[in-house]
């Protein structure tokens, strides 16, 4: 059993490997599963050509969160590995699955080429990325914890919490690397791909590593006592006292984390890029730079937990989201596209319509076609990052748009032959270009008027919550749950939380925008969340970073 006297010993060379080496593989799993989420536009080009525009990125946007989706799976299968055969060889095969995947993207024909087989492949690698990520993070963060010192284990595994983060770093880096050598048109036709196949040296130098790590002492104490569990699925998930943990961990803890994650790193480089046009590289060079002075804050936070407590800041994280998230984002847009922010305010738009002609505009399979003038008016709009609010009007009345002082009246294409329908449809779109472009709205970011200084501020501030809220979340997990279900118990919370919660929020809070004419207005997702789990973990969760996970 661990004493408090290891909490002052310095750390051992086979800890410092297991950290390392735990580390580094997750980090390049991390970078397998973020090209897809930076490429996420031309994605859409190339695999689903046959949608429209809006729809392709919604589409790719889904196809993104189904890596998302199937995590939860991927926890219980090889979360019932790892509890029953050992820590390490299941997350090596996790490993080999990620990076066989990602691999394989690269090599993948496009829509162009085989037609609707091309999305149909790449969702199905998605998945398995999403099932071997969904069994990755458990089995990492267990083996780390498990190796740690009692009193070092928010130190030790808030180390795992750096991989995400820089795993995206990386990612974005070699993205960058690759357009910049070769070029936007080049990198846009074929050079996405090399990203993806640079991953099979990655794989191999992981899988080299974890070959040669020894299984955790708490599991190798376990099974030389003859304690594993036989049915770790029905003990953490069949038994009460087990399940409500299971439970309070999620909703009093990952969900809310989750969604202050990928607020802080995911939603921030789609706001900069699909509303307030900032140029790709730019985006991507703001991220990563807030990424990387950030990114030592995972450990000190980590740190901290080991003696004020993992609750505190994790909770506290949430709060502090929650309540300057509205402002955060004003500021963005203020810095990074002011014109467009005294566009809004100049020359405020509304668009007046009858309610009953207005659809939710999802259409992931690009079947459906929105015909009514409401629809096509706010199609345009939305297409244009253009800030709207919404007047209801009779019925049978057809949709306007007022720019200021400009009212243009848009059109049914209901009934119109495809000709017809593509002059109106370029009347139309012109009209509308050259009213919001007259009013003031940019058609994308001035790089002269960018203040890069302060949104790298605004950025660096986003990521530090994440660095709150997920710095201490492995440790906490670890030690909510006893050994023999610990990988199983740990590993579904999170993935619900991260996977559902936080890789949804992209595609959530998009639809939400695309529904209000607010660009702002996706933002309630995270902070309803997040502020839901602040009540519910400061009235049921405990504190944990004194328990014993040899005894616990």
């Amino acid at each position: 059993m661990a004493t408090s006297t290891q909490a002052h010993r310095p750390m051992t060379p086979e800890e410092r490997k297991v950290i390392f080496a735990s580390s580094l593989g997750t980090v390049f799993e991390w970078y397998d599963f973020y090209l897809y989420g930076s490429l996420a536009a031309i994605i859409a080009k190339q695999f689903f050509a046959g949608t429209d525009p809006n729809t392709a990125f919604i589409f790719a946007l889904l196809a993104f969160a189904a890596g998302f989706i199937v995590r939860p799976f991927g926890a219980i299968v090889f979360g019932r590995l790892g509890d029953m055969i050992g820590r390490k060889y299941t997350f090596l095969v996790t490993i080999v699955i990620m990076g066989a995947s990602t691999f394989i993207v690269g090599l993948l024909p496009t829509y162009a080429s085989i037609g609707i087989a091309a999305p149909i492949i790449l969702i199905i690698l998605r998945i398995l990325q999403g099932l071997a990520l969904g069994g990755e993070y458990g089995g990492a963060a267990t083996y780390v914890a498990e190796h740690a010192p009692q009193g070092k284990r928010g130190l030790f595994t808030s180390w795992i919490q750096t991989t995400a983060t820089m795993g995206l770093f990386m990612s974005l880096l070699v993205i960058l690397g690759t357009r910049t050598a070769i070029g936007e048109e080049a990198f846009a036709a074929w050079g996405w791909r090399i990203p993806f196949l640079l991953s099979i040296f990655m794989l191999a130098i992981s899988v080299w590593i974890r070959m040669s790590m020894n299984e955790s002492p708490a599991f190798k104490k376990m099974k030389e006592e003859g304690k594993v569990s036989k049915a770790p699925l029905t003990e953490a998930f069949g038994q009460w006292k087990n399940l409500k943990i299971v439970i309070l961990a999620l909703i009093g803890l990952t969900a809310g984390q989750a969604v202050v994650w990928y607020t802080g790193q995911f939603y921030a480089l789609f706001f900069l890029t699909q509303t307030l046009k900032v140029d790709g590289a730019t985006a991507n060079i703001l991220i990563a730079a807030s990424l990387l002075l950030a990114t030592p804050f995972f450990v000190i936070f980590g740190s901290l937990s080991d003696r004020i407590g993992r609750k505190p800041i994790i909770l506290g994280g949430c709060l502090i989201a929650a309540l300057t998230y509205f402002p955060i984002f004003g500021a963005l847009t203020h810095y990074a596209n002011p014109a467009l922010e005294a566009a809004q305010k100049n020359a405020p738009v509304v668009v007046t319509a009858d309610p009953a002609t207005c659809q939710f505009q999802f259409n992931p399979t690009g079947e459906k076609k929105f015909t009514s003038s409401c629809d096509i008016a706010k199609a345009k709009l939305s297409r244009a990052s253009v800030n709207y609010s919404n007047v209801d009007a009779p019925a049978g009345t057809v949709a306007t748009i007022k720019v200021g002082d400009t009212v243009l009246t848009s059109y049914d294409a209901s009934g119109l032959s495809k000709e017809d329908a593509a002059a109106k449809d370029k009347a139309f779109t012109a009209e509308l270009t050259d009213a919001i472009k007259a009013h003031g709205y940019p058609t994308k970011a001035d790089p002269d008027q960018i203040n890069y200084g302060m949104t790298l501020l605004l950025l660096f501030i986003l990521v530090i919550y994440v660095t709150m809220v997920y710095g201490p979340i492995a440790a906490m997990l670890v030690e909510m749950f006893p050994t023999r279900i610990r990988y199983t118990s740990m590993s579904l919370p999170y993935h619900i939380g991260n996977g559902w919660f936080g890789g949804l929020l992209p595609t959530t809070a998009f639809a939400l925008v695309a529904f209000k004419g607010d660009i702002y207005y996706g933002l309630w997702y995270p902070i309803i969340v997040a502020m839901i789990t602040f009540v519910i973990g400061l009235l049921f969760v405990k504190e944990t970073k004194d328990n014993d996970i040899y005894d616990h």
